[in-house]
């Protein structure tokens, strides 16, 4: 909580900083589309003071979009990227286990797999000892992508954090995971229906 205050009461001199910075690079050429630009007024001048959601949302957004570009130079689609992620560092997970991790559907998990799998990066296996599950590993080629792409997600959060001092960056991530550790919390006490 006080790394949420810390995090207010800097507001006013960091909203400036960013508005300042965002037109300095908004008036390079070429530097934003209308639609990104759009994004930035929303947040500098029509609601500076929108729930912390919505900024999450589009923070989030903008990061994937930058990374999306990244891997589409290398025919890899963003949603590869997060299957990807999770079987470099847990690999031989079941289709279940990695819908699980990724957060998505299973019937997604599957497409994706077997989109992967014609790619040449992952396989599916079947263990002895249990027939009815099927579990993905990542081929040679699935691992040696691991090198190709992991420093382009690098590349994008030095993008996104270029000009923000470490403190701010430090306490940005803190002041998100107790946001996400509050959220748990929240969900985990709170009846579905």
């Amino acid at each position: 909580m006080a790394a949420i205050i810390v995090a207010m009461a800097t507001h006013d001199q960091t909203l400036t900083t960013v508005a300042s910075r965002s037109r300095q690079r908004a008036s390079a050429p070429g530097r934003l589309t209308p639609d990104r630009h759009s994004i930035l007024r929303h947040w500098l001048e029509a609601v500076p003071d929108d729930r912390f959601a919505h900024l999450v949302k589009d923070a989030t957004r903008s990061f994937q979009r930058a990374l999306q570009s990244r891997l589409s130079q290398h025919d890899v689609p963003f949603g590869h990227w997060t299957f990807l992620r999770v079987l470099w560092e847990r690999d031989g997970l079941t289709q279940k286990q990695l819908s699980d991790e990724v957060g998505v559907m299973e019937p997604t998990t599957l497409m994706a797999v077997r989109a992967m799998e014609a790619r040449g990066w992952v396989e599916r296996r079947q263990r002895a000892e249990n027939r009815k599950n099927v579990h993905v590993y990542l081929t040679d080629a699935g691992r040696a992508l691991k090198d190709v792409l992991v420093p382009l997600a690098e590349d994008v959060n030095r993008v996104g954090a270029s000009g923000i001092s470490a403190d701010d960056v430090a306490t940005a991530r803190r002041v998100l995971l107790a946001m996400i550790t509050n959220l748990a919390e929240d969900s985990a006490s709170t009846p579905s229906g």
